[in-house]
């Protein structure tokens, strides 16, 4: 595999948790932090760097971190994002600290059961494709609440739509987002300059790079191969009660 590094947003406050004293990431599925589970695959890839990006009680998130990967500090980097203005605002958060021209892969540090074997063949999936950025699919059972895939007639991947953008033909759409890419930063950081905050959360979205990335003339690519168990994100109790059976049967 070619030499990358890892982003893993890890900033949020998990509004819905109903534990505002406890950063989201750290919410615990079966006596585990999230954060953990998406660690200790990252670390599975061997990546040269990890930056997590931490925000809502980072004091928390840095200390647990600290402490349990302590035989890791050369490698995980903490990277802060002090106002919570969207995905895309806290991955800018990083350029600071990292290569102009290091490829990365970006996790959602809310997502637990992301197998390490999926992202492998992600990876190589987008080196073989000769793709400039790549983003991990799924087909969803119930693709509510997940941005959604947006491909032309011939099936070519154009966007991603987020939910509360979406129109309701887009919200028919059953391929969702991981949350999940991969690419170098020499397109990532240019492009994050560009995003506006024109969506109703009033956020800069990571997902609006991939329209400007494929606006440049660059290969743009949705690989549709993960489970949709694997890249269920954690929002609410409900879903955390869902990824808690799920890393239970492993």
């Amino acid at each position: 595999m070619p030499k990358f590094s890892v982003i893993i947003l890890a900033a949020g406050k998990g509004t819905r948790m109903n534990n505002p004293d406890t950063p989201k990431v750290l919410a615990q599925a079966n006596q585990k932090p999230l954060i953990a589970y998406v660690l200790d695959t990252a670390l599975q890839l061997h990546p040269q760097h990890i930056y997590l990006i931490v925000g809502y009680k980072k004091e928390l998130v840095i200390d647990y971190v600290s402490e349990q990967y302590r035989n890791y500090a050369d490698i995980i980097k903490f990277v802060h994002q002090d106002e919570q203005l969207g995905t895309g605002h806290a991955v800018k958060q990083v350029e600071p600290f990292i290569g102009k021209h290091t490829d990365v892969l970006i996790l959602a540090g809310d997502a637990p059961v992301i197998n390490p074997k999926t992202l492998q063949k992600f990876i190589s999936e987008h080196s073989a494709a000769s793709a400039d950025l790549s983003v991990l699919s799924a087909i969803a059972p119930n693709p509510t609440g997940y941005g959604r895939i947006v491909r032309s007639a011939d099936g070519e991947f154009i966007r991603i739509k987020e939910e509360k953008d979406a129109t309701s033909q887009e919200k028919a759409i059953n391929e969702i987002n991981s949350g999940i890419y991969f690419l170098n930063t020499g397109l990532l950081f240019p492009a994050l300059d560009n995003i506006k905050q024109n969506n109703a959360q009033k956020e800069y979205y990571l997902t609006d790079i991939i329209e400007i990335i494929k606006q440049q003339g660059k290969k743009v690519v949705a690989c549709n191969f993960a489970s949709f168990e694997e890249i269920q994100g954690v929002n609410t109790l409900g879903q955390l009660q869902e990824v808690e059976k799920i890393l239970a049967n492993r």
